[in-house]
Formats: structure tokens, sequence, C-alpha cells
């Protein structure tokens, strides 16, 4: 007959065998918690257990996944509209110009053409906008995967000192990929704080046709890309410099142990 005691064991076991525990791990990997030294420390294992419980599932934490979505940019040219802001006015008056003359009699300052002007001045600011805050997020994404690619460098650096037969040179390229990654994160966080100051938005029926007819042109949308954009980056940032700080602290205290132990007796 079993007890509590043998019931609470049975189920403390159950969480902790290698399928459950992996499980556990994957879902906070697919959550998008990609840094293996956060997910040791969640689940108070060792870096190398983690390590082989993703690659048990088919995951390997040397990969880590892309955002769900990625802005490429390419050069901007709907009807001689390009985003560039010097160059909006003259870019008006040239298509506004091309409109009336495929229209021989027409008056240039008749309804027809008051029409058309309004829709290039709606295509005009979509098209400026679009491009502003597409470059915004691009450059963001860049940095975010900068960011992520740095903080894992600065895990593989300290798995190398294990194994490294110049440790003091191997010490010092961590010691470099640490202070990397401090760069990394503040200027993912800048790129991101511009981003979310810029939003996009169509605020009338001219601008959405307009946007359409941006993606019509080949354009990706925004939507996806500013819907994986973090919204609280000064928060996340302060928090990777936490998890990073840390972890390095910890890390110096254990290299200093080995740098005494490879010191030659006074």
């Amino acid at each position: 007959m079993s007890t509590t005691r043998d019931e609470a064991m049975a189920a403390l076991r159950g969480w902790s065998r290698p399928g459950r525990r992996a499980d556990l791990l994957v879902a906070a990997w697919q959550a998008g918690e990609t840094n293996v030294s956060a997910l040791a420390e969640a689940a108070r294992l060792s870096r190398p257990t983690v390590y082989a419980d993703l690659r048990s599932r088919g995951i390997d934490p040397d990969h880590r996944p892309k955002g769900n979505s990625v802005i490429t940019i390419s050069p901007l040219d709907i009807e001689g509209f390009t985003g560039v802001g010097e160059r909006m006015d003259a870019e008006y008056d040239a298509a506004l110009r091309r409109w009336v003359d495929l229209r021989p009699g027409i008056n240039p300052r008749g309804p027809q053409a008051h029409a058309e002007g309004m829709r290039l001045v709606a295509l005009m600011d979509t098209v400026a906008r679009y491009a502003d805050v597409r470059d915004l997020l691009a450059h963001e994404q860049v940095a975010r995967a900068e960011r992520d690619r740095l903080l894992h460098q600065v895990e593989r650096r300290w798995e190398a000192l294990s194994t490294a037969a110049a440790w003091l040179a191997a010490h010092h390229a961590y010691v470099l990929a640490v202070d990397e990654a401090r760069i990394a994160i503040d200027m993912w966080r800048e790129r991101a704080e511009a981003a979310l100051k810029r939003p996009f938005f169509c605020d009338s029926p001219r601008s959405e046709a307009a946007y359409r007819q941006i993606q019509e042109a080949g354009h990706p949308a925004l939507e996806p890309a500013l819907a994986d954009l973090d919204q609280t980056p000064a928060r996340t940032a302060e928090q990777l410099r936490a998890n990073l700080d840390q972890a390095h602290e910890r890390r110096m205290e254990l290299a200093s142990q080995t740098l005494r132990l490879a010191q030659p007796a006074q």
C-alpha cells in the first residue's frame, strides 16, 4: 500500500526523469528562451545536461531559431516614389506631371487632377513612412541576431576553457566575448527603442490602398515584424545584462581558483 510519501517521491522522480525534463526544456526553448545558462539555472541543471536534453529532442542549441519574420531591404520605387525624404517633392511633381501628360486636354487644376494629386500625396507619405519603419525594424532584427550570437559565443568560449591548451589565451577570449555581448545588448536596446518610437499605420482608405500597392510590388508586410518586436527592450536588456554579469562573476571566481593552482609556489 503506497503512502503519501511514496506518492510524492514517485511524482518527483517522474518530473525529474530525462524524458519529462526534456519536454519542459523544449517547451521553454520553443517559447523563446534560447539562453542555455538561463535554462540551466531555471531547471537547476548543469549546462551539459541541458544540451543533452535538447539534442535528444532534435534541437541543436548551437543554432538559435530565427524570428518569425525577417525584414529584407530592397530599393523602393512605387510609381517613382522611393521614400527618400529629400526627393519627395521632386518625385511628387514628376508623378503628377506624368499623369497629366498621359491625358491630353485635361485641366491640370480640375477636379480629376486634384483627386489624383491627393492619391499621390497619400502614396508619397505611405511610401516614406513604410521605408522609415521597415529600415528601423530591419536594423532591430540585425542587432537582435548579433546580440544572440554574441551571448552564445560567451557560452562557447567558456566551455572551450575546459579543454584549452593555451588556457590564458582562451580565458582572455572569453573575457572579450563577455564585453562584446554587453555592447551588443546595449546596441540592440537602442535599435528596438527607435523602432518602437516610429509606429506604422494606415489612417485613410488612400493610405491603405498605397500600402497594398507597396506589398503588391513585392515588399514585405510590416505587421509580422511589428508583432515580433519586443515591447519592453529596456527591461529585456537589463535582464540579459544581469544574467550575463551574474554568470560572469561566478565564472571569475572559478577561474581564479584554477589560476591559483597554475601559479608556481613561492
